[in-house]
């Protein structure tokens, strides 16, 4: 009799763009040292006290961008985060009111911040389904949403959660090949079940000739059963945008993007998705209102199960009022905090190491946990890859004791990104954001000892995203929002500091 040992099988082996330039400086920093140390010089062909008073400006304009927090922030870029915040505030930015009695034009709802100038579109797809297309005219980026019901891990083989993990790598690979796609966004969002499709599936089908006893205990179940139970809604965003350089319609755009929607559900059906469907303009903008006021969540669900729909539309979709603090963002029936991933889960892990974030969490009104992606294009991923593998080399070649250990460790995970890349990989960078929604301000204490003890389980490191609570409480929706497109400084420039 033999025993075969069963192996479980373990991901990993991401790691943080490597920062070009000499240690932390970045590249700017580094043509500052290397144009200092020629002006320098010059400057001491004149005297030394010229060359002291050009060296000196140097070494204070280059200490800031070596000085970095754990997430790779240097000075300049925590400075500029405050003086923004404090333009913002002096300008009363942080504020918001909307509605019939606001100085706002058309006395409606709009949602603020960086979704204030969005406007809806809606198509029809090969089966004659309405999506939802929310065009961003900043950018001119246009984003669609789809909506899934996942399997979930419970009660399936150890086999079958492995193959739906290698086809969601699969199907996150092809979006490299998507034409246009600047980004795509995982939301999944968890809140305590209000017990509203319950009632409504439940109560018209009891006989009226029912027995009383019969009748008392379906009426129990559809009271309590909500306690217990929370309601899970999973959207996949996919934003687009048109090239430099050609003019399209949007009749046009929405025909290409009405053909590509199939192949995309299709692709997460397989990977455990579950049913997969387009959102219509009216679900994206109900999504929208309930994360805005939580406390209409149930008339929502209510008004869908007995009308088939809401009628609610985008110009209404947003609060009443916001305020915006440092740490907290307070809109209508709800107060927000807002967390970014800064590290990674580091070594092996199993496919379940977020299952403990993805879960409701008591004590909170809403939660949503937003895994944003950036596919890079093949030809981009062979040139990062092959710098990562030269780079991890030379590191492992001159290093010495723990440091060329550690260089080892990396030249090794480079290798392997690198013939998994020529195999077929692709490469996609990724970030992790967290929103918690509760109904008072003092929650927010409770709330984040919970947060804190869930990404400990994970094993990722966040951090609160203060003093940008609104912008970042607007990527978690899944309304398409990109950081890296919404910045004043262009992603490659921040990249070099």
């Amino acid at each position: 009799m033999s025993t075969e040992a069963v192996t479980h099988p373990t991901y990993g082996n991401w790691r943080r763009p490597r920062r070009p330039g000499l240690g932390p400086l970045g590249l700017v920093g580094t043509f500052g040292v290397f144009g200092g140390l020629v002006v320098t010089l010059l400057a001491s062909l004149i005297s030394l006290y010229a060359a002291v008073t050009v060296f000196v400006p140097v070494v204070l304009f280059l200490t800031p961008l070596a000085i970095r927090t754990q997430d790779g922030r240097n000075i300049y870029q925590l400075l500029a985060l405050r003086i923004g915040w404090r333009r913002r505030k002096a300008k009363g930015a942080h504020l918001y009111v909307s509605g019939p009695l606001s100085a706002r034009p058309g006395g409606r709802f709009r949602p603020p911040g960086l979704l204030n100038k969005v406007t809806p579109l809606e198509g029809r797809d090969a089966y004659d389904r309405p999506f939802g297309i929310l065009h961003h005219p900043a950018r001119n980026l246009y984003t669609i949403v789809l909506g899934c019901d996942p399997d979930g891990g419970s009660l399936v083989d150890p086999d079958q959660i492995d193959v739906w993990v290698a086809l969601w790598g699969e199907w996150l690979a092809r979006l490299a090949h998507e034409p246009g796609l600047r980004g795509a966004s995982l939301i999944v969002e968890t809140a305590p079940d209000p017990g509203t499709a319950l009632a409504h599936e439940v109560l018209p089908r009891i006989r009226p000739d029912a027995p009383p006893a019969a009748r008392a205990v379906m009426e129990e179940v559809v009271e309590r059963y909500p306690t217990a139970s929370s309601e899970m809604h999973t959207y996949v965003t996919l934003t687009y945008g048109i090239p430099a350089g050609q003019r399209r319609s949007k009749e046009d755009v929405i025909t290409d993007l009405a053909i590509r929607i199939p192949g995309l559900l299709s692709g997460l059906v397989a990977a455990g998705g579950g049913s997969a469907y387009p959102l219509s303009a009216e679900r994206i903008a109900e999504v929208v209102r309930v994360a805005y006021d939580p406390a209409v969540a149930g008339d929502v669900l209510d008004a869908r199960a007995q009308h088939g729909g809401t009628g609610l539309e985008w110009e209404d979709a947003g609060p009443a009022a916001a305020v915006e603090t440092v740490n907290s963002y307070q809109h209508d029936s709800g107060v927000s905090r807002t967390w970014l991933l800064t590290l990674a889960p580091r070594g092996t892990v199993r496919s379940s190491v977020l299952r403990s974030l993805l879960e409701a969490t008591p004590g909170t009104r809403r939660k949503r946990v937003a895994l944003v992606y950036r596919p890079i294009d093949p030809a981009t991923s062979a040139r990062i890859v092959e710098a990562d593998r030269r780079a991890a080399q030379f590191m492992a070649t001159s290093g010495r004791g723990m440091v060329r250990a550690r260089a080892a460790s990396e030249m090794r995970a480079a290798e392997q990104t690198a013939s998994e890349e020529a195999a077929g990989a692709g490469l996609v960078e990724f970030s992790l954001m967290l929103t918690v929604t509760v109904d008072e301000v003092d929650q927010l204490a409770d709330a984040t000892v919970a947060v804190r003890n869930l990404t400990a389980a994970s094993r990722v490191l966040m951090r609160p995203a203060d003093r940008m609570q609104a912008a970042a409480f607007s990527c978690t929706l899944p309304v398409g929002i990109l950081p890296w497109e919404q910045t004043l400084i262009p992603h490659e420039l921040q990249e070099a500091l």
